[in-house]
């Protein structure tokens, strides 16, 4: 193992030059063979212990599979990869041994009940049975899980079977957590409590890693964010230095008495990202200079009495629609 791959390491993760390609069976209409598919392509990041990190990207950026090696379902074609120091092509039981994970398409012990499935997994991690059974009531507490308790999983909604994959990660103390879109199946309740557990993980010393394309979490959740696009990196960084990659792009939200006719006309020379009205109010992305900006809003507001009125600087996905073009 090369130099920087040691157990003592600060890192929790490293992934130095990742290479994955699948080769794809069968052939094309015009039965010419398949082209090689690149997921992922020369990627290289470190992630230090005990943070929140971020792995964005639209469908098909190669999150899921840069997961799957890191998990050792999948070898890498090229590169490498450690969880802890461990490497995951030569030391993958050990790797097992320090990670729980959550991936889209992993089910749960369909023929089991849910709180057997959360004591299994347990014992499978060596938590003696007591603090098992403690921990277990906490979590299905936590997920609302406390009336599927005796019901097998096979019978639970899609929505449910999610929540107790989930739940099984806090059964067990892995310094490691990957957990790909894991607010999948939540109402937003549950998903803002499952975030505040997760943030209690992390200063615990629980390093977690996630995928998820809803933004906002990634906002709220993330010490360190790595955007890819066609298995590359785009873009890495916390929040802060990631907003300086879109500079000049606004948030404005305006809330009219009466909404002044035609209003797509008046903000189609700034040429706005994006454009949502409801009602009265009208909330839209430019990239503009700031003074540009505010001219825009006392133009409007001469038109109409203005009620409510906030511009905000870039959010993540500002960002990461600025990137993807």
């Amino acid at each position: 193992m090369g130099e920087g791959f040691s157990e003592m390491s600060d890192f929790a993760l490293q992934v130095e030059n990742l290479v994955k390609v699948y080769q794809p069976r069968g052939l094309r209409w015009n039965r010419s063979p398949r082209a090689p598919v690149r997921a992922v392509d020369g990627l290289s990041f470190e992630v230090k212990r005990g943070q929140i990190f971020g792995l964005l990207g639209p469908n098909g950026a190669g999150k899921t599979t840069t997961l799957k090696v890191l998990n050792t379902l999948i070898r890498p074609t090229s590169g490498r990869a450690s969880v802890l120091g461990y490497d995951v092509v030569a030391q993958p039981l050990e790797v097992r041994r320090h990670i729980s994970v959550v991936i889209q398409e992993s089910a749960a012990e369909l023929f089991l009940s849910t709180l057997d499935n959360l004591l299994t997994f347990a014992r499978f991690h060596s938590v003696p049975p007591a603090e098992a059974h403690r921990r277990a009531e906490k979590v299905m507490d936590l997920f609302h899980l406390r009336e599927e308790a005796a019901r097998k999983v096979q019978d639970l909604s899609g929505g449910f079977r999610r929540r107790v994959q989930v739940a099984k990660v806090f059964m067990v103390d892995t310094p490691v957590v990957f957990m790909d879109e894991f607010s999948t199946g939540m109402d937003p309740i549950l998903k803002r409590a499952v975030m505040s557990y997760l943030r209690e993980e992390a200063a615990r010393g629980r390093t977690i890693v996630l995928t998820t394309q809803i933004l906002s979490e990634a906002e709220e959740l993330c010490d360190d964010i790595l955007i890819m696009n066609r298995g590359r990196q785009v873009a890495r960084g916390d929040l802060r230095a990631l907003k300086l990659l879109s500079e000049n792009v606004y948030d404005v939200s305006l809330t009219f008495e009466k909404l002044p006719a035609a209003i797509e006309q008046h903000l189609a020379p700034l040429a706005p990202r994006r454009m949502q009205v409801s009602g009265n109010s009208v909330e839209f992305s430019v990239k503009a200079d700031e003074a540009r900006v505010l001219a825009l809003v006392a133009e409007l507001a001469k038109r109409e009495r203005v009620l409510r009125v906030e511009v905000s600087g870039a959010s993540l996905e500002d960002i990461f629609v600025e990137l993807m073009k």
